[in-house]
């Protein structure tokens, strides 16, 4: 189930890691924060995250810690994908390079992630039913169509053409 606050949400889910004469299951968590709203985070190796039952309102309100699993632990790693390329991926083949996504032939609930990196590659297999019931928390939040109005883009770019560091958002 997935838990979340106002400002995102995570699912723990399974990733089946393909290999040449098995597979392995993966513990992972698919994560979203409304302020990147175009970017969805997998955490591979993300076991110890808590489950809240985002029905009860005391813990809805509660804001998720998350960045509860350090990307930088040993047997931790996150890659960052886009909102967009995870929704396209529900129903055909979409990326290039080092992310591609696609669904299972036959009607099956399962999607192909293959990621690729210097140091090699990995091809996951994940329930398309839950990456889409987590797609639909994070349109929940910030609905398709509306990410860039949270962006405060213009205050941004002042305040680097000004030569300020700052972040314009911390007001």
């Amino acid at each position: 189930m997935p838990r979340h606050s106002m400002s995102g949400c995570t699912a723990r889910t399974t990733f089946h890691l393909i290999g040449p004469q098995s597979w392995t299951a993966v513990p992972a968590a698919l994560v979203y924060d409304s302020t990147d709203p175009f970017a969805v985070r997998v955490r591979f190796g993300d076991d110890s995250a808590v489950e809240i039952d985002v029905h009860d309102d005391e813990a809805a309100t509660q804001a998720p810690d998350l960045d509860d699993t350090d990307p930088d632990d040993e047997g931790s790693v996150e890659w960052l994908l886009s909102r967009d390329l995870l929704r396209a991926g529900l129903i055909g083949p979409v990326g290039e390079g080092d992310v591609r996504l696609w669904p299972a032939r036959n009607g099956l609930d399962v999607v192909f992630l293959q990621l690729r990196a210097p140091s090699g590659e990995a091809l996951f297999e994940v329930s398309g039913a839950a990456v889409g019931q987590f797609l639909r928390e994070t349109d929940a939040l910030v609905p398709v169509g509306a990410e860039s109005e949270l962006l405060q883009v213009d205050e941004e770019l002042t305040a680097l053409l000004r030569g300020g560091t700052d972040n314009p958002t911390s007001h």
